[in-house]
């Protein structure tokens, strides 16, 4: 079993200030892998501190060298690739394959996106063309306390300690204590670019303690976290009596619209996305919404592509599922598809373990027809391969349905009418739509509408939550 208890602060990787241990489990064998300690306030306080310190000097440095530490920091990590896809395999449960291409293989992506777009911001520039003497400034916000979640770990991690870097932040990262070991290489990694002391600090800890401490400290000027609504609102409220800023990418259950015009891969394709990554995904189109015209045969599809998803061990290669990410997350999807078996109708999956796998937080992958969007199954965010499918009428109904929740992350539709598209597409409230099976090219701002959070992650959005706005008069 690993050891890592320590935490990376002021440049060095210490012990905590009280011994408080805590088994990091693996999904797939439901046994111990690691072990770490949870920090405290003292803890807490040293790594605001040693960011607070390094921050006067570190915000005067030259665009350029923060650019080449970034490039520094970028082949740091391609050389750590396999070490990083291992352990998020091992913390939770991503398959091989998936944890290689996707999951580590995101954070070499946002470093990228982030150098790029990071290269050609300007900082400083007159308030208009007609008006020299008036400049704005863009500086950094300060000492960034930075939340991340074990779903995404590294596409988490890389979207806001990035950015907050590059234009001349200090920060102290938090993982999540149930997925740690893949930040705990990522402080190697960002150690090994030689980034000066304080400047990036880790430590490990729970929401109520840690998280809680740095939403709440003094000398923490911004808190950027990703995980459930329930905990962004609670962080949002501890954050309030220093009026720091807060930016939150929380929960959604987005919705899927396949018209009748749509391609034949549509409903297969909107199945096999919302199972990814065993269903915990934050944007996942775990609502698909099918023409009515359509509707029967959309069943029968996604029944098919369901029983073609298979579910197995994070340690084989393949394009199978894995485990969800513990006890507590099995034991609430288990309880949700009761939910939907009081509700709906079952076509698909249902409660237990898939057949063979007696041991480790496997789910079935489980779809629901014949829902309305009142039913319980259509509302919650199960964050497991769950789907429910809601027959629609007419497109108006479709976009009543899918804008009635109070998430607004990502929503899909599918069309092969170019106008359709468009019109849905501007009347959807979230903050990404997906049309037709495609994804983003380039780095994008990632974020949502309502419950679903504010500020926006990647290319220069995720650059600008990081930085202050100066007014200067009379500028010669």
């Amino acid at each position: 079993m690993l050891d890592k208890r320590n935490f990376y602060i002021d440049g060095a990787w210490v012990a905590p200030a009280v011994e408080n241990d805590f088994s990091v489990i693996n999904p797939a064998t439901e046994q111990p892998c690691a072990v770490i300690s949870l920090g405290d306030q003292a803890d807490t306080d040293a790594a605001v501190a040693a960011a607070r310190n390094a921050f006067d000097s570190w915000s005067q440095t030259s665009k350029e060298y923060r650019l080449q530490l970034l490039q520094a920091l970028l082949a740091e990590y391609k050389n750590r690739a396999a070490d990083m896809a291992a352990a998020i395999s091992m913390e939770m449960g991503a398959p091989t394959d998936l944890a290689t291409t996707a999951q580590a293989g995101c954070g070499i992506g946002h470093i990228k996106g982030f150098i790029e777009a990071f290269a050609e911001m300007e900082f400083e520039q007159s308030i208009n063309a007609q008006n020299s003497s008036e400049q704005i400034i863009k500086e950094p916000i300060g000492v960034c306390g930075l939340i991340t979640p074990w779903n995404w770990p590294m596409n988490q991690v890389t979207l806001k300690v990035i950015p907050a870097l590059a234009v001349g932040c200090t920060v102290v990262l938090k993982p999540s204590e149930i997925a740690p070991l893949s930040s705990i290489i990522f402080a190697e990694i960002v150690e090994a670019a030689g980034y000066p002391a304080g400047v990036f600090n880790m430590l490990n800890g729970d929401g109520v303690g840690v998280g809680t401490q740095l939403s709440s400290h003094p000398d923490v000027d911004m808190l950027s976290f990703t995980g459930s609504t329930r905990a962004g609102a609670l962080i949002t409220k501890a954050a309030a009596d220093t009026v720091k800023r807060v930016t939150l990418e929380l929960g959604g259950k987005g919705a899927n619209i396949i018209f009748a015009d749509a391609d034949e891969k549509a409903v297969k394709r909107g199945v096999v996305h919302c199972f990814g990554n065993s269903g915990q995904s934050c944007n996942a189109p775990s609502r698909m919404l099918v023409e009515r015209s359509i509707y029967a045969q959309a069943v029968e599809t996604a029944k098919a592509a369901a029983a073609s998803v298979k579910v197995g061990s994070p340690t084989e290669n393949g394009r199978h599922i894995g485990p969800v990410i513990s006890e507590v997350q099995f034991d609430k999807i288990q309880g949700l598809i009761q939910v939907g078996i009081d509700e709906s109708n079952l076509i698909a999956g249902g409660l237990g373990r898939p057949e063979g796998l007696e041991q480790g937080y496997y789910v079935q992958p489980t779809i629901f027809a014949d829902v309305n969007n009142d039913m319980r199954i259509a509302r919650e965010e199960v964050f497991g391969p769950v789907l429910t499918m809601i027959p629609f009428d007419t497109e108006e109904e479709a976009i009543a349905i899918a804008n009635d929740t109070v998430y607004g992350l990502t929503n899909y539709l599918q069309t092969q009418d170019p106008e359709k598209a468009k019109r849905v597409a501007r009347r959807l409230r979230s903050g990404m739509v997906r049309v037709n099976g495609i994804d983003s090219q380039q780095a994008a701002p990632f974020g949502g509408y309502k419950q679903s959070g504010n500020g926006r992650e990647g290319g220069v959005w995720g650059l600008e939550d990081y930085l202050e706005i100066k007014h200067v008069t009379d500028w010669k």
